[in-house]
């Protein structure tokens, strides 16, 4: 393995490196600082392959954390954690944070969790997701995509550390949400030597054409409409034949670059998606790209077969990911997996969080369910 280079070089490796079996270790070194686990015995910071979803091979960043327990027989059980929702610029990446990064308390927030993941003995990886923090666009919510960065990091994981289990499990909140049961998905296909043992999605997004429309339809601002550029650089990654100046409404268009070098907290004010109508966002006629658009966005719905158990949880005050659309999505997921056992807990109120209006009840549920959801990982790990 190359000796890593120093700073943000560390994500742009040259070309030549990215060729291998993916879930390989491209390089790592140890990582200190606010990404780090502050329950972790050591955090490692690691660049490892990975295909996009034409095939191609890219490289992909992320944090392994490692417990203070001594491994169990067997090995460390690993929890792969699929993070929420903080933009599409690199400056995003959780392996980034700093304490001054728009991105800071949404990429924090999550740390107790995790935390606690490690107090019990597990193993604790964390993607980045392709294209953020490396080179090339992030496509938001493309299933495919997010499943692959997911369980390669497990993979390059056990490459560095042969102590750890090839028993996992999948945890995601939010846009993790639905990368997790993607991954759940994929991962027979994608790491067949590996064994997981369940998967479980915290408030996962869903819907995603209808949450599109119903803000295109809204009269008023509101700084939730920052998401509308993330769902098109996630849609053009899945279908490069759109063009978002046939999507996007002229005002909208002049935006749509932010969404590479901006937080999506920093898009939701003036100047920005947050200062923009949702009625001048989308064009109104009919085009190519917008029929492939809405195609791309109907296929981000996480309703996929899935072998092992599955655990979804949402908080009823949820307004960010509302309830209603989680609770049909889970009666989806279990019409369709009948032979699986599917464990829905809907929360009627959730702790508040220390930022209520950036964060609100959406990130209240990982703390509130943070117990119940150790004891059914416990289960199915140990």
């Amino acid at each position: 393995m190359l000796s890593p280079p120093e700073g943000t070089d560390f994500y742009y490796p040259p070309d030549e490196l990215l060729a291998g079996a993916h879930g390989e270790v491209i390089w790592s070194r140890p990582l200190s600082g606010e990404a780090a686990l502050t329950a972790a015995r050591h955090n490692e910071l690691v660049l490892y392959r990975s295909r996009d979803v034409r095939g191609n091979p890219i490289g992909v960043s992320g944090i392994i954390a490692l417990p203070r327990k001594p491994a169990p027989e067997g090995g460390y059980p690993v929890i792969s954690w699929a993070h929420g929702t903080v933009g599409s610029a690199d400056k995003c990446a959780p392996s980034r944070d700093t304490q001054d990064s728009a991105a800071h308390i949404y990429n924090k927030h999550p740390h107790e969790l995790l935390n606690h993941f490690l107090e019990q003995g597990w193993a604790v990886v964390m993607t980045d997701y392709e294209g953020l923090g490396t080179y090339g666009p992030h496509p938001y919510l493309l299933g495919e995509s997010q499943a692959r960065g997911i369980l390669d990091i497990v993979r390059a994981a056990r490459q560095l550390y042969p102590e750890l289990s090839h028993r996992f499990a999948i945890v995601g909140h939010s846009q993790g949400g639905q990368a997790a049961l993607f991954g759940a998905h994929h991962a027979p296909g994608w790491t067949p030597e590996l064994e997981l043992r369940g998967v479980a999605a915290l408030a996962p997004a869903s819907s995603i054409k209808e949450q599109l429309l119903e803000g295109s339809n809204y009269s008023g601002k509101t700084g939730g409409l920052s998401f509308t550029p993330l769902f098109l650089t996630g849609a053009m990654a899945g279908d490069p034949s759109i063009y978002p100046s046939e999507v996007l409404t002229d005002e909208a268009y002049q935006l749509f670059p932010q969404a590479e070098t901006r937080a999506r907290a920093e898009m939701m004010g003036e100047g920005s998606w947050g200062d923009l109508p949702g009625t001048h966002q989308l064009r109104k006629r009919d085009s190519h790209s917008m029929r492939a658009f809405f195609e791309q966005l109907d296929r981000m719905h996480p309703l996929v077969a899935i072998g092992v158990p599955i655990r979804i949880s949402q908080g009823k005050e949820d307004t960010r990911v509302r309830a209603s659309r989680t609770a049909l999505l889970q009666k989806e997921l279990a019409e369709l997996n009948k032979a699986v056992p599917l464990e829905y807990k809907e929360y009627e109120t959730v702790s508040q969080t220390e930022h209520p209006v950036e964060l609100g009840f959406h990130f209240g549920l990982v703390e509130t369910d943070r117990v119940p959801l150790t004891v059914w990982l416990a289960e199915r790990l140990t």
